[in-house]
């Protein structure tokens, strides 16, 4: 079966927020893979080494992952609440800052995976309800 073929079979069979969730859930299932050598070390050559072993490869994906996502957000077509789509596009900013400062070894990876498991609970509809409370 083709790329592309596989690409329709995949959109037919699946809602975009699925699709979305299972994207994210592999690019975090790699960070949570690599972030604690990097972020249990404060040695700057240590955590240079970790991101040419791997780990650099790995935040360029999630940063792909949420470049995509806001530039779905701007979209005019996007159908979100536009209170949630500035938030979101708020949050992939701050991702992109976040993923910056990890590569020059000034910041943890953890953060961006808390980041990624609270958005994958959202769109698996496990997101915490504050109109609730």
């Amino acid at each position: 079966m083709s790329v592309a073929a596989y690409k329709r079979t995949i959109s037919h069979t699946e809602a975009p927020r699925q699709i979305e969730r299972r994207i994210l859930a592999q690019v975090t299932s790699k960070l949570e893979q690599q972030f604690e050598a990097f972020d249990g070390t404060d040695k700057k050559m240590e955590r240079l080494q970790i991101l040419s072993d791997g780990l650099r490869h790995v935040l360029w994906e999630n940063q792909r992952v949420w470049m995509t996502f806001k530039m779905d957000l701007m979209e005019k077509e996007n159908e979100l609440s536009p209170n949630l789509r500035a938030s979101l596009v708020s949050l992939a900013v701050w991702v992109e800052k976040h993923t910056q400062n990890v590569l020059s070894g000034s910041k943890n990876v953890k953060p961006l995976v808390d980041i990624n498991r609270s958005i994958i609970d959202g769109l698996g509809g496990r997101a915490f309800d504050t109109a609730a409370e």
